[in-house]
């Protein structure tokens, strides 16, 4: 049987743009309303989210693939890119070129897509490996490209890229279609298309998957004038399962409709997850500025703590465990400042005894 690149329409895709409209409504309603609560933001609240959004999509598109970074060493790489102060570690290169590729994608959304800029990421993004060959440039071993599983004596193939020998120009067109369809193609219709066409060309030996969503983002950024910053990656990884089902359900036919209704549901879900990021930050600069003066240290040490944790908090809420380990302090100075704080309206109360657990009152 044959696979889509195999096929007599590639890359001709089809879809049924009628079932899209009404998401694509929604994308550019919701963009209109994450800008503007993100405008309420002061600069520095707007730099601290950014810099955590890039953070995150860079350690969970790293996380789809199975790679697991370390967050500090990433966050301090971002920083540095972005020419602001950072921990001064040293960083490991793999948290160096992902940070550097996550950053170029952000600072550039607005240039031209081109083979260089390609190469430039995937240098960027392989930064450190010894294992590949071909690092920076499309991939020309003859032996057939093939995502696997199972064991070696067994393999199941899920898919076969096009030979290497057609990849530079299989890129050429893919390339030349990113630019001619900029304003042609409703925007997460032409980000859909250009992530499930770049994954099927598979040009680089390794990173396919990891540059496939990055060419995504882009896309939705030329679009609206201005870098996405919604939590795709994070959003795809919680599922990982349904991103890679998809993806293969189109492997071998051009027939693109049920992909693109994935893709399309999950960039409104990551536009959700990110006005929460956004409504949290702007509730957290509201309760620092209630309480102005009105926490001893350790109140102030457990409110910074709690808001690190991001919306979700901790898992099963606050004890007064939490608080000693936190604070160093003792159970019933503990007690008391736990108190106070569902006094003030910092945090809310709930359980007895033992089962006792706090929120942030946000």
């Amino acid at each position: 049987m044959k696979w889509n690149w195999q096929r007599k329409d590639w890359p001709n895709f089809r879809y049924d743009a009628t079932v899209l409209t009404e998401l694509e409504n929604g994308f550019l309603r919701e963009s209109g309303t994450l800008l503007g609560a993100f405008n309420h933001l002061g600069s520095k609240q707007r730099k601290s989210i950014t810099i955590d959004l890039i953070c995150d999509e860079a350690l969970k598109t790293s996380e789809i693939e199975g790679e697991f970074l370390d967050r500090e060493s990433l966050q301090s790489s971002i920083r540095k890119q972005l020419g602001l102060q950072a921990n001064g570690k040293k960083i490991p290169p793999a948290e160096q070129g992902i940070a550097e590729m996550m950053v170029d994608l952000y600072e550039n959304f607005d240039t031209t897509l081109d083979h260089r800029i390609l190469h430039n990421w995937h240098r960027m993004l392989l930064n450190g490996r010894k294992d590949l060959k071909e690092i920076g440039h499309y991939r020309c071993n003859p032996e057939p490209m093939q995502v696997v599983s199972g064991s070696i004596h067994a393999p199941k193939v899920h898919f076969e890229a096009p030979p290497s020998a057609s990849v530079f120009r299989e890129m050429d067109d893919f390339l030349k279609w990113f630019q001619k369809t900029r304003d042609a193609i409703p925007v997460l219709t032409r980000a859909g298309i250009a992530h499930a066409y770049f994954v099927s060309i598979h040009p680089f030996e390794d990173g396919n998957g990891r540059i496939g969503r990055a060419i995504s983002e882009k896309a939705m950024s030329e679009k609206l004038g201005q870098p996405t910053l919604i939590a795709l990656a994070q959003t795809i990884e919680k599922n990982k399962k349904a991103y890679y089902e998809a993806l293969q359900g189109i492997n071998r036919a051009n027939e693109i409709t049920s992909w693109l209704l994935y893709f399309a549901n999950t960039v409104l879900d990551a536009q959700k997850a990110t006005m929460n990021l956004v409504e949290f930050a702007i509730a957290k600069a509201k309760l620092y500025d209630r309480l102005r003066d009105q926490l001893n240290a350790r109140q102030a040490k457990v409110i910074a703590r709690l808001f690190k944790e991001g919306p979700g908090g901790f898992t099963g809420g606050l004890s007064a465990e939490n608080h000693i380990s936190i604070t160093k302090t003792s159970r019933a100075t503990a007690t008391r400042d736990l108190s106070d704080l569902v006094r003030k309206g910092a945090l809310t109360k709930t359980g007895a005894l033992k089962h006792t657990r706090y929120y942030l009152n946000v």
